[in-house]
């Protein structure tokens, strides 16, 4: 099978699919969310603190796969009933005195670089969608695949519409395939975690970033690629767009950073 150097194929089209935790993102910038949201009243003080403790941990050592789903666990009991718009209009109002998002520009080099050789570019997380596909868009990503937390009357009921993890992100990208003629065997896949280990092997690329031990492991029995990216620098300067539309990418970076720091509890419950 020959291909041109667009990357298409008898038809085919190429994607990299990118997680996003850990390997586009250097660190979570939850921690300095505690404040805002406990002061509107969405979390309490024993919150905070546990989210701060169990992030901490989270960020050291990652989670396993019985880890992720008490996080899940957790952050669908304690987000049900928040008010979506509430939720958006706090990080909104309070990013700009609080946190700069971080990306590594080794991410978004490689990014680029699959751009110019005509490949889609798929952020594919388990974080909300309120939060990945504004950064999938920043970072000028063709499509975003993420959880999708179910909201009623304005409000997340504490379920989940889909849950973006695991075999779940492989179920995602067989859908981006079928619907944009993808040939996985061409593509590539990137991630820092065990956990995407259904999400490598479904591509013909896997490549391993800032690999957690297990990850490791498996990259370097398998011969896989491992690369390291150390070089954070800030969204909004790596990718200089004033406009609304990137306030609001930024509001809801923050937005889907406190989501996923919420998470993190579980880690701190396992250790207990």
């Amino acid at each position: 099978m020959t291909a041109d150097a667009s990357g298409k194929s008898d038809g085919s089209r190429v994607a990299a699919f990118f997680d996003l935790d850990k390997t586009i993102i250097a660190k979570s910038s939850t921690l300095a969310f505690s404040r805002p949201f406990f002061d509107q009243g969405l979390i309490n003080r024993r919150s905070v603190l546990k989210s701060s403790y169990a992030q901490f941990l989270f960020l050291l050592s990652g989670a396993d796969h019985d880890q992720m789903e008490r996080m899940r666990t957790h952050l669908t009991n304690m987000c049900a009933g928040w008010d979506v718009e509430q939720v958006r209009a706090i990080v909104a109002e309070t990013l700009h005195d609080i946190v700069d998002p971080l990306v590594f520009a080794e991410a978004a080099d490689l990014i680029a670089d699959h751009k110019l050789r005509g490949h889609d570019v798929v952020v594919v997380s388990a974080s909300g969608e309120e939060v990945v596909t504004p950064i999938a868009r920043a970072l000028g990503a063709t499509h975003a695949a993420a959880t999708r937390m179910a909201v009623e009357d304005g409000k997340f009921t504490g379920d989940l519409d889909f849950y973006c993890y695991g075999d779940g992100k492989v179920e995602a990208m067989r859908e981006l395939a079928r619907t944009e003629n993808y040939d996985l065997d061409r593509c590539y896949a990137y991630s820092d975690s065990a956990t995407d280990l259904p999400m490598l092997g479904a591509v013909g690329h896997p490549t391993a970033v800032n690999p957690d031990r297990a990850l490791r492991k498996e990259a370097a029995g398998n011969g896989w690629p491992i690369l390291t990216f150390s070089n954070p620098v800030p969204l909004r300067d790596r990718f200089a767009t004033r406009s609304t539309a990137t306030v609001a990418t930024t509001a809801a970076v923050g937005l889907g950073a406190v989501l996923a720091g919420a998470l993190t509890y579980g880690v701190l419950r396992r250790r207990r």
